[in-house]
């Protein structure tokens, strides 16, 4: 168990006055033990404390050897599973539990009043996964710095005749092949009009002179996550794309530059979304600035109009801008940022000068 994590989230959970929490998010279960698990539709939970008794319920299907400073409580698939965790609760205090806890779960808790009342308390954990300790700070750098080295690669994969879904197709040997554990998403590659949409999934697309290439590619490194686009133009640029580029690229500038302790998040959406308006695209950016970024490509959080919390030190969150013309063309420049003390540290370094592929 990492108890300095425990802690922070039992911290918080004091805030809103619980002294217990049942986690059933694998992803936030191994933030704090280390295990992985995909438990399927088992049951899978994780009971933090505030007087330290914690539980770790497994299935006997699981294979979990080492301690992990809670005790496990183990399990077969005919045991009543609410009567286990039941036994293990206060039940004179009131239980915080998952977002992501099933009703099959949650339900028969409730019927018996295994706990005095209870509450959602996913938030708790959510804020302390959203500020970065120094060892996760270090491994999303490194899955950035393989994000780097991969767009170096991907860049190399456009050539006359090549279609999106063939360009995608070779991504995942790239990745393995620089030290990465595989994707942190499903690439999306977008040549030319396909680009204005901002998810779309690679198709037969052939890449025609003159067409933006897009690429917004992650991979995982460690149990991390990264996320990075870059957009080129295949063979030439007009002048109108260009402005296209260069206005998308200076609202992620200018949005990075703002970042500081302290700064409302929403502050930094504004700043981006109003550099693009005034340039006359205000409605052909149609989605939020950024989001939160770690153990999963999007966790709790973003970078929004409506989000007025304010950027501390440890945070990891995306700038995203990009311009979306319909039937015409989609630039999107993103990066990944880390707030400092001291300001802001941006985890990729692939250049964002705009690149023409010969």
């Amino acid at each position: 168990m990492n108890e300095a994590r425990a802690k922070r989230i039992l911290d918080e959970l004091q805030k809103q006055g619980v002294s217990q929490m049942l986690l059933t998010d694998p992803m936030s279960i191994a933030y704090l033990t280390g295990i992985r698990m995909t438990p399927i539709e088992r049951f899978y939970a994780l009971l933090l404390r505030a007087d330290g008794h914690h539980a770790y319920f497994l299935n006997h299907l699981f294979y979990v050897p080492q301690e992990v400073g809670a005790e496990k409580v183990w399990y077969s698939d005919t045991d009543p599973v609410p009567e286990l965790v039941a036994a293990h609760l206060d039940k004179h205090a009131v239980l915080g539990v998952d977002k992501d806890l099933k009703a099959r779960f949650l339900l028969p808790l409730m019927e018996m009043k295994a706990a005095a009342g209870f509450v959602n308390g996913s938030e708790a954990v959510d804020i302390t996964r959203g500020v970065k300790d120094a060892e996760e700070q270090e491994k999303m750098r490194v899955a950035s710095r393989l994000n780097d080295q991969a767009m170096a690669q991907f860049k190399n994969l456009i050539h006359e005749g090549v279609t999106e879904k063939e360009v995608a197709d070779q991504m995942l040997e790239i990745y393995l092949s620089l030290g990465a554990d595989g994707y942190s998403f499903p690439p999306l590659v977008a040549f030319g009009a396909n680009a204005a949409d901002p998810h779309h999934s690679p198709d037969d697309t052939v890449v025609q002179p003159g067409d933006c290439v897009l690429f917004d590619v992650g991979c995982i490194k460690d149990g991390y996550c990264s996320d990075m686009t870059r957009t080129f133009y295949y063979k030439s640029v007009s002048e109108a794309h260009r402005k296209v580029y260069e206005t998308a690229k200076a609202a992620n500038e200018s949005a990075i530059a703002k970042i500081r302790p302290g700064i409302p998040l929403c502050e930094l959406d504004a700043t981006a979304r109003n550099l693009i308006a005034d340039a006359g695209w205000g409605p052909n950016f149609n989605h939020r600035l950024g989001h939160f970024i770690g153990q999963s490509c999007h966790e709790f959080g973003d970078v929004s109009s409506a989000n007025t919390w304010e950027a501390k030190p440890g945070m990891i969150f995306s700038i995203e801008p990009g311009i979306y013309l319909s039937g015409d063309t989609g630039v999107r420049v993103e990066d990944l940022v880390l707030v400092r003390k001291d300001g802001v540290e941006v985890l990729n370094h692939y250049p964002k000068t705009l690149q023409i592929i010969e």
